[in-house]
């Protein structure tokens, strides 16, 4: 590789960085270009850690002669269990812990002690193995994003010449630059998304950030909270509470999803969430889908803690619509991304009614009014009743035993 394609391909991946282009597509044009330029790649692959709640980073494959099935794979937690044993056994599990930046082995000269990796890479062609770690400074890391791996496999024959080393050790650190800055957009979509759900999240990260700018729009309020809470948290171990928030808070926010509701806020057993569409009578129809996939992952939930001798409770839910402000509220040192106005605190209030009412749901008459007709006949009356907070009495509906039954 000589120093016009040295430049030209440091020249596209900066311009590819800038651009945005996923990790795989990175990695995947900056292989191919190497090979059309003379640096005989076989395999490679690239490993950046991540801040996220269930993964623990992801790694990216490019193979020169085979179309991968699976060019990303994301893993979890490698610090204890069998995911600990595992990563002890990688090569670049000793380069962290000894603080080395390269790990080069000499396949065809037959250097494959220390790791059952290089016997497998020697069986299967390759003849030269190159790893690196290029690690970031202690303010530019965010969580275990604090270095990017790197692995390059050649099948040529003798190997790597010192001059495809050269280009790698030049070229590698500008891709990890450009893989660097994905990752971080990509974490910054997902902690927004976690903790403020998604439509809020996305909103965030468009620049709707400033204070007091609020949206009116029309959404179905969904208030939801367990059933019994403050009692059973009182009965129970303090080592089984977060447990139990974890799972009802679970199949909540699954079901609400599911049905693409947007949560925006928990509030230790409560959720509050909302669902939006160009027609008002589809919002509500999606909250009820979302309503039905509740009840029954709630069954099986509650099946599954009993067999395990562990506690149950149910969830009450108040659903109602209406018009809410949507946006930014909070002082200028600290934003919640939420709704506001009368109709979230009505659906609060009815959710508190399910007791009184002895139902686990209950739907506001404007809910109802909106549903289409073949919907609507789905719910019954509860009666009237005085909301804490609400000028009159208002009737209340459920779903018809019989149907729901």
């Amino acid at each position: 590789m000589n120093e016009e394609s040295l430049n030209q391909l440091a020249d596209w991946i900066v311009q590819r960085g800038l651009a945005g282009d996923s990790e795989i597509a990175l990695l995947h044009g900056f292989c191919d270009r190497c090979v059309e330029a003379g640096l005989d790649l076989s395999r490679s692959v690239a490993i950046v850690d991540t801040l996220h709640p269930v993964y623990e980073g992801r790694a990216f494959f490019w193979a020169r002669d085979q179309l991968l099935e699976t060019p990303v794979v994301e893993y979890g937690p490698s610090n204890q269990g069998e995911g600990l044993e595992e990563w002890k056994k990688s090569p670049f599990y000793q380069l962290l812990q000894s603080g080395e930046n390269e790990m080069r082995r000499r396949l065809c000269d037959g250097e494959t002690e220390g790791f059952s990796l290089f016997s497998d890479l020697q069986r299967e062609g390759q003849t030269d193995y190159l790893a690196m770690v290029h690690r970031f400074g202690r303010d530019a890391a965010i969580g275990e994003l604090d270095c990017i791996l790197s692995r390059w496999t050649t099948d040529r024959a003798g190997g790597f010449s010192e001059a495809d080393v050269a280009a790698l050790r030049r070229l590698v650190p500008v891709l990890c630059l450009a893989i660097k800055s994905t990752s971080l957009a990509r974490i910054a979509q997902s902690l927004v998304e976690a903790y403020l759900g998604r439509d809020a999240g996305q909103r965030v990260l468009q620049g709707r950030i400033s204070r007091g700018i609020v949206e009116r729009i029309n959404a179905v309020i969904w208030f939801s909270d367990m059933r019994g809470y403050t009692a059973l948290s009182e009965r129970i171990d303090s080592d089984q509470l977060i447990p139990l928030l974890d799972d009802y808070a679970e199949i909540v926010i699954t079901a609400v999803q599911g049905a693409g509701g947007d949560v925006l806020k928990l509030m230790a057993d409560g959720i509050l969430a909302i669902f939006t569409a160009d027609d008002p009578a589809d919002a509500c129809v999606c909250a009820l889908q979302a309503e039905a996939d509740l009840r029954l992952r709630l069954e099986a939930l509650n099946n599954r803690r009993s067999a395990e001798n562990q506690p149950v409770t149910g969830i009450c839910l108040g659903l109602h619509i209406g018009d809410v402000f949507y946006g930014n509220i909070g002082s200028k040192d600290r934003l919640d991304f939420t709704v506001v106005g009368q109709a979230v605190n009505e659906a609060s209030r009815i959710e508190t009614m399910c007791r009184s009412a002895g139902r686990g749901t209950l739907f506001s008459s404007a809910f109802r009014d909106t549903l289409p007709e073949a919907e609507r006949a789905k719910l019954v009356s509860v009666g009237r009743y005085a909301l804490r907070g609400v000028g009159k009495a208002q009737e209340l509906f459920t779903l018809d035993p019989e149907i729901a039954g």
